[in-house]
């Protein structure tokens, strides 16, 4: 497959990676550098910024919430530099304003992580014509709540009362669903 997808992606492989979660950057630069790649990554919006201007890739995949700001922002600076890159957005919630907003700036598609690298390829290899495949095992509606619910009580410090206040749900409720295990 590796060199279907090198032939395919043509003379210019750089492909900038952006996300702050360290683990899932560098597994994700890994395959993607098997897949034929020249991986460039960034763990914040200041570094992908930076990377954007001095050395505008062809490719890009950013993750939209990252700890310094928006992934957004990297996007309109690749945009700026490098018009034709074709730019898919990760993110861990699938809200449809944000992947209005992210294609309006002008990325190439959207995906909700977890998205493994075969479908970040596809969705960066696809024609402008036609739809990427759908993903073969998508995230049940269950499991995105559930990662959604996960990542604010991290973001609230592990603090119950205030991921249930921010989540607008009984604190009992958000108890009851953070001692279950995570659904499929």
């Amino acid at each position: 497959m590796a060199e279907n997808v090198l032939q395919d992606i043509g003379e210019d492989r750089s492909l900038l990676l952006v996300d702050d979660d360290e683990p899932f950057l560098r597994r994700l630069a890994r395959a993607m550098e098997k897949r034929g790649f020249e991986t460039f990554t960034a763990g914040s919006v200041a570094e992908g910024k930076a990377i954007a201007k001095s050395n505008p890739p062809a490719y890009a995949v950013v993750d939209l919430r990252l700890e310094d700001g928006n992934g957004l922002d990297v996007v309109e600076t690749l945009r700026e530099n490098r018009p034709e890159a074709r730019i898919v957005v990760l993110t861990g919630y699938g809200a449809i304003a944000t992947a209005v907003a992210a294609v309006k700036i002008g990325a190439t598609d959207y995906l909700s992580k977890p998205a493994d690298a075969n479908d970040i390829t596809a969705a960066l290899l696809a024609g402008d014509e036609i739809l990427p495949p759908p993903p073969e095992n998508p995230m049940s509606a269950d499991r995105v709540r559930w990662e959604h619910i996960q990542r604010v009580y991290e973001q609230c410090d592990r603090n119950v009362s205030e991921t249930a206040r921010r989540l607008n749900m009984h604190r009992r409720t958000l108890q009851r669903i953070l001692a279950k295990r995570s659904p499929r």
